[in-house]
């Protein structure tokens, strides 16, 4: 599915401006509960880099989009730490994280593409390896300034994620309004 809301520069530009003031920091302090300081980190679609500052002043971050425009931004800013260039569905990489996160990100794929999401996180988590994933709460998809937006309920992150995952942790927060966000937060098992 193309998206190109996030692949010109002009919508990263406006994208930032929409979004300095949001952040991950109740999720990240929730992760930490279960993945131990200084554990490496895959952040799936860093976008500005917001999180992953964040996460960067606790844990070994690898950041990652598959916007080069994003890229281009967070290499600029960051042009010490590593960044690649995947997709969140195939996750094209050798290495392998302690941990997983993305905040808002998984929404953009339909379900077939969650599934295939979810079995390659595994594959490339260490033994008892963390995922830390935030979606938007409701039911049904829809196209959002060109982009797709499937909602989730807490149901349907059980149906998605237990067949692979022991849940730790899910939730309902909110970004903007009560209950608006599901927080999930589960432990890949062992010899998996």
């Amino acid at each position: 599915m193309e998206q190109e809301y996030y692949k010109t520069e002009k919508s990263v530009k406006e994208y930032i401006q929409l979004a300095k003031d949001v952040n991950g920091q109740e999720l990240i302090e929730k992760l930490q509960v279960y993945l131990k300081e200084h554990s490496t980190i895959l952040e799936l679609g860093s976008g500005p880099g917001t999180d992953w500052g964040i996460l960067n002043k606790r844990f070994e971050v690898t950041g990652s989009d598959n916007s080069l425009e994003f890229l281009k931004h967070l290499r600029a800013n960051n042009p010490n730490h590593l960044f690649l260039e995947l997709d969140a569905v195939t996750l094209e990489t050798e290495r392998c994280f302690d941990g997983i996160y993305s905040n808002k990100v998984l929404h953009h794929l339909n379900d077939q593409e969650l599934k295939e999401s979810i079995i390659r996180q595994k594959d490339i988590l260490n033994d008892n390896g963390i995922i830390c994933h935030s979606f938007w709460k409701g039911k049904g998809s829809e196209i959002f300034k060109g982009l797709f937006v499937n909602y989730h309920e807490k149901e349907s992150l059980k149906k998605f994620f237990e067949p692979h995952f022991n849940i730790l942790l899910l939730e309902e927060y909110a970004e903007f309004e009560e209950g608006d966000s599901l927080l999930l937060i589960a432990k890949k098992p062992t010899n998996s």
